[in-house]
């Protein structure tokens, strides 16, 4: 999904959730700030890079393609963007890539209500990361938050629904300077690279900002279906995602008792849903305009623009102690908590995509420091239990070795007669 979505129209649904408009602005910043929460960000404020939410082209580009550097990567982009709809999931015709496929992001999963029910009574910052990770499971369903050729690759099979019925083989280009042409069917797309684990290959990049458009109904071959028809339909998909973040925001709120897998606020948003319909289905790159129209009709106040500057220097200027009470203090604990929880879980499942995990929810922590004393801590056990398990493999080598060189030794006394 784009800033249209993740800002403005969460900032609709927080209102009609019942939040206060600068509740609302706080909430819908940081689903937004989700897409810009870089290393080259954090690096500017000062801030553990551990912290970050997304990762620049440039910054993948550069990096070195190790097994450590594609688990951060899964890591980031498996929390944030591509929940894994189910972990253990049964794979079919595909066994060597097992773990990539489990990856594979899908709605209404154990680790979405996970992500909710990890927030309640925490910051308005963690509740705004919460619907971005929501929000884009029902753009990015069916493709996964880790470098893939298998499994993200998508081939010149790939039809718009056109309003009339009418299908349209969509156009894809590698020239990343233009702008998409909705009108002639044009859209920008990552290069091939049949590498496994090129970054080309990551998300949905295979299929450019098409599935981001909320307007979008179209038809392709998925790799990891083995090349077998999916049909989306975003405007019906971006529905479900909105009146599921009401329901989501009024679990929060203390107004649901609790949330569940395919809970939606149907009834709550049922009066604005010609309102939104039209958002929804109307052809253009960006629906920012008409979702911010809609959001001050709600609210009755002025909604500002995005700025990702707007508290750097709140967090730049605080002392070492009160950072993690800053804004921006509070949006790096809650994404420290969400990253923690969904690599937990995928190491959990046997899957090593992701790297070791820490607790971090289960260990009643607050403060960014506490976080890095926990990290160093488990870092620590990670490499004591290598090295035992190095001891444990050596000794036994060594009794192998004994044992061989012992029964050898028995064997030749036998052929000399004792001797």
């Amino acid at each position: 999904m784009q800033e249209d979505f993740h800002y403005y129209a969460t900032y609709c649904a927080a209102i009609i959730a019942g939040y206060s408009h600068k509740e609302s602005m706080e909430i819908c910043y940081s689903a937004q700030f989700v897409d810009c929460c870089s290393v080259t960000f954090l690096n500017r404020i000062k801030a553990s890079k551990l912290a970050a939410t997304t990762q620049l082209s440039l910054e993948m580009m550069s990096s070195k393609k190790d097994i450590a550097e594609l688990q951060e990567i899964t890591r980031i982009w498996s929390s944030f963007h591509f929940l894994p709809g189910d972990l253990y999931a049964e794979v079919k015709g595909m066994r060597r890539y097992k773990n990539k496929y489990r990856l594979i992001c899908n709605t209404n999963s154990s680790l979405l209500v996970s992500t909710i029910k990890n927030v309640k009574g925490k910051s308005l910052q963690a509740v705004g990361l919460a619907m971005h990770v929501l929000a884009d499971t029902w753009a990015h369903r069916y493709f996964a938050g880790t470098p893939s050729f298998v499994i993200n690759n998508t081939t010149d099979y790939f039809f718009e629904i056109l309003p009339n019925g009418e299908e349209r083989k969509v156009k894809f280009r590698n020239s990343v300077s233009k702008s998409d042409d909705i009108e002639k069917g044009i859209y920008t797309r990552s290069m091939q690279q049949t590498s496994e684990n090129s970054i080309m290959n990551l998300g949905h990049g295979r299929a450019g900002h098409f599935p981001d458009y909320s307007f979008a109904k179209y038809k392709y071959l998925p790799a990891w279906k083995d090349y077998e028809e999916v049909v989306k339909d975003n405007p019906s998909d971006y529905y479900h995602a909105f009146c599921q973040m009401v329901e989501a925001m009024l679990y929060l709120r203390g107004k649901k008792p609790d949330f569940q897998k395919h809970s939606y606020s149907f009834d709550a948003v049922a009066k604005y849903k010609n309102t939104i319909d039209a958002i929804l289905q109307k052809r253009q790159l960006s629906a920012s305009k008409d979702w911010k129209a809609f959001g001050q009709k709600l609210s009755g106040h002025r909604i500002e623009d995005f700025d990702i500057s707007t508290y750097e220097k709140e967090y730049k200027t605080a002392k070492e102690e009160d950072k993690s009470s800053t804004f921006l203090g509070k949006f790096i604990l809650a994404s420290l908590s969400q990253k923690s929880l969904v690599t937990h879980r995928i190491y959990k499942s046997r899957n090593p995509l992701a790297g070791i995990s820490i607790e971090y929810s289960k260990k009643g922590l607050k403060g960014i420091r506490e976080y890095f004393k926990l990290l160093k801590e488990t870092k620590t056990k990670a490499k004591d239990a290598k090295l035992e398990d190095t001891k444990v493999k050596d000794r036994k080598a060594k009794d192998t070795k004994y044992a061989s060189e012992s029964q050898h030794t028995k064997d030749s006394k036998r052929a000399g007669g004792g001797k």
